[in-house]
């Protein structure tokens, strides 16, 4: 029987297409062979098989195909999405240079592992990390500072257990060798650990749930390295609710470190100190660095100790940006490096944070990278003449910075580079990068699809309040094979970021692209409390939670209905966490969007506050502020003034937001006869780690925004949900 062929015939993995005439029936489609070659026969045209990007490339230069927006088809499936990106957790250098990275495998169900490079750049990478196990921390939920290596040794957490083990780095065939007690369970984890050569033992924060898992204790305890039995870790410091950042100067006399106290997140008021580590390995002679002075309002971060023995960190006080310190033992005194209303630093959530390092063998060098209007700047800062060099290199986003033998590691990414990790060399001068080559990608089939990236516009938008503005990245539909009708706008995807104190950026992420290849908009706003951008702007969003953010998000979709850019019947918006809750209060709310999703989110800000785990614990108290905003701002309180269809999507074991959040709104709305569907997983926890699970999250939201808002069919074969009062 005839059947409609669509206007782009996939071939398998998309590395081959065939373009033709749209709605063509199949029944007049003959194939015929012309030498070695296939070519494909129609109505008198031969058209030839191409690989994808030629065929954009030729399309570039004839008439595209007209179809509505979000109806394109595109060959960035959500099964490229899920399956092509690793997810990096952290990276090191061994003792012969070779780079070491922690990626989490989406295929592997989120398996993170340690792969070393290889020592002749032609030959593939090693995996470290044997098959059973999984190295990744949970401490503080959101984990970071995983492993470390000294040497030939390698201490890192095991995800199971979440026990401490020592194996060696080169060796093949060493196993890991547990080296904390096994307590029946997950109930003490570790991060941020370092090695102390002179004591031969390992620092590191140690978190113990074993009385509490809501309150655990924290401390900074070592770990002996001479014995060949298990011993209890030793708690070195202790009596604060938090700590970070235990670093050790060179000779092994004096270690640093982090530390805040309830109410406080770490990036609105921390403590930096030192204290003098004894011939016992006892701290002793501590003395408050920074932070200390009630009348300063600072919040210190990521201490570290140079050859020569200076401490060097970043603290925002004076001007509310997080610029280079350092410290003067002699005077106890604090002083500027560099000073630039810009961001040398990200707030903390995960451990393990390297913004800045020393250059080696180059005394008062230091590489580090600062974030100014929406974009990384990479840089050689001298910190004796407070000379700050830029460098040239691709990355307009950095998030870590590592020294090797003769070379820097960077972290970074770029509209056209997904998470990478670059090798930079400089010249002989310090003053330029002589070389720059990535050597680790989150994802290598980023080349395939070129023709179909959607670059990010960097827009600055009016907000509610009078002479405040606000930012976000605008992605137009994308695609070298089709176009929409003169008259009609493409559908608007607004995402709204999580936190709510982190920034978005304009990076190059399939997960986008996966939407705007298809035909929507999609724009990554950085509301106001969101970080990149000082102090001020971080704290627009103390005690207003609910209302700022969720005000900048309508606004900016305001914003880009009034320039004609996106069509203002069909603004749908999504988020994750913190960005879920700003979803459904946009939603609740406001009646600016016609759907939204919301992934992990929030709903009740009361049940948040007793059920969530200690380190935001009282996150909530500063962002909401009066016991009335508690109410007034919970969706869940506010069913009837929900409007407009809804999909959920939530992890089993989140310890964060829990499931009952998701049940609740998903009931309600049930119970009110609004569309509705909740998707839950199980083995997910706090954001999706498993390749099927992402695939399905994406093609979900996809498929109910198109049925319910989008006006057209999608192309892929998408295998719909049911949906409450719906089907």
């Amino acid at each position: 029987m005839p059947m409609a062929l669509a206007a782009l015939v996939t071939f398998p993995r998309h590395s081959h297409s065939l373009v033709l005439l749209p709605n063509l029936p199949i029944s007049k489609f003959q194939r015929t062979v012309i030498s070695s070659s296939q070519y494909f026969s129609c109505r008198g045209r031969v058209f030839a098989v191409k690989s994808m990007s030629s065929v954009a490339e030729t399309k570039s230069e004839e008439t595209k195909f007209t179809a509505p927006y979000g109806s394109w088809k595109s060959p960035i499936t959500a099964d490229v999405v899920s399956g092509s990106d690793k997810r990096l957790g952290g990276f090191s250098v061994d003792s012969l240079g070779r780079l070491v990275c922690l990626e989490s495998r989406p295929t592997e169900s989120g398996r993170a592992v340690l792969v070393r490079q290889a020592e002749r750049e032609e030959d593939k990478p090693t995996d470290i990390t044997p098959q059973d196990f999984s190295v990744r921390t949970v401490a503080q939920e959101y984990g970071g500072g995983t492993f470390s290596i000294s040497g030939d040794i390698l201490v890192f957490s095991n995800y199971k257990d979440q026990r401490l083990y020592k194996q060696s780095v080169s060796s093949k065939d060493s196993a890991p060798v547990p080296l904390t007690p096994d307590y029946g369970g997950p109930l003490v984890c570790y991060a941020d650990g370092v090695f102390d050569s002179r004591v031969n033992r390992y620092l590191t924060v140690m978190e113990d749930r074993r009385e509490s898992s809501t309150n655990a204790t924290t401390t900074i305890a070592s770990i002996d390295l001479n014995s060949n039995h298990i011993r209890e870790p030793k708690i070195l410091v202790e009596g604060n609710d938090f700590y970070a950042f235990p670093r050790i100067d060179h000779k092994g006399e004096r270690v640093a470190w982090i530390e805040w106290s309830h109410p406080n997140m770490p990036w609105d008021r921390s403590v930096l100190w030192v204290g003098h580590i004894s011939d016992n390995g006892e701290i002793k002679n501590r003395i408050c660095v920074a932070g200390g002075d009630p009348s300063i309002l600072e919040s210190p971060t990521e201490p570290k100790w140079s050859i020569e023995g200076e401490l060097f960190f970043i603290t925002d006080r004076s001007s509310g940006f997080w610029n280079i310190y350092k410290w003067v033992e002699s005077t106890n005194e604090v002083l500027p490096v560099y000073s630039l209303n810009a961001e040398f630093a990200k707030p903390l959530w995960v451990f393990g944070m390297s913004s800045y390092e020393f250059i080696p063998g180059l005394k008062n060098l230091i590489a580090c990278n600062y974030r100014k209007n929406g974009r990384s700047y990479f840089a050689i800062l001298d910190a004796v003449s407070s000379k700050l060099s830029l460098l040239d290199i691709p990355f307009t986003d950095i998030s870590n910075i590592v020294s090797g033998l003769d070379c820097l590691y960077v972290e970074g990414a770029s509209a056209v580079h997904p998470s990478s990790i670059a090798k930079v060399t400089l010249d002989d001068q310090n003053s330029e990068a002589a070389d720059f080559k990535i050597i680790w990608s989150s994802s290598s089939i980023i080349s395939s699809y070129k023709p179909y990236l959607s670059s990010p516009e960097l827009i600055e938008f009016p907000t509610e309040v009078p002479g405040e503005n606000a930012y976000a990245y605008f992605y137009p539909p994308t695609n070298p094979l089709y176009q929409a009708s003169q008259d009609e706008k493409p559908p608007l995807l607004l995402k709204s970021h999580g936190g709510p104190t982190a920034e978005t950026r304009g990076i190059l992420n399939l997960n986008i692209q996966y939407w705007t290849s298809r035909g929507w908009a999609f724009v990554d706003v950085n509301y106001g409390g969101s970080a990149g951008y000082g102090r001020k702007y971080r704290e627009r969003l103390l005690g207003r939670w609910g209302i700022v953010d969720v005000d900048d998000c309508c606004s900016c979709a305001k914003f880009l209905v009034d320039c004609g850019k996106v069509d203002g019947n069909r603004l749908c918006i999504t988020g994750g966490s913190a960005g879920g809750y700003t979803t459904l209060a946009a939603l609740a709310f406001r009646e600016t969007f016609k759907a939204g999703a919301s992934l992990y989110g929030v709903a009740d800000l009361d049940s948040l506050r007793a059920d969530t785990h200690k380190f935001e614990s009282h996150y909530l108290d500063n962002l909401v502020g009066s016991v009335e905003g508690f109410f007034e701002r919970s969706p869940i309180n506010f069913v009837h003034k929900f409007s407009c269809p809804i999909i959920l999507f939530q992890g089993l074991e989140d310890k964060v937001v829990p499931p009952n959040q998701a049940r609740k709104i998903y009931q309600a709305l049930k119970d009110k006869g609004l569309p509705v569907a909740l998707v839950e997983y199980e083995g997910e926890q706090h954001g999706f780690r498993k390749a099927e699970n992402i695939k399905f999250t994406l093609e979900q939201q996809m498929l109910f925004f198109a049925r319910l808002v989008g006006r057209f069919e999608v192309a892929d074969e998408i295998t719909p949900i049911k949906i409450d009062n719906i089907d």
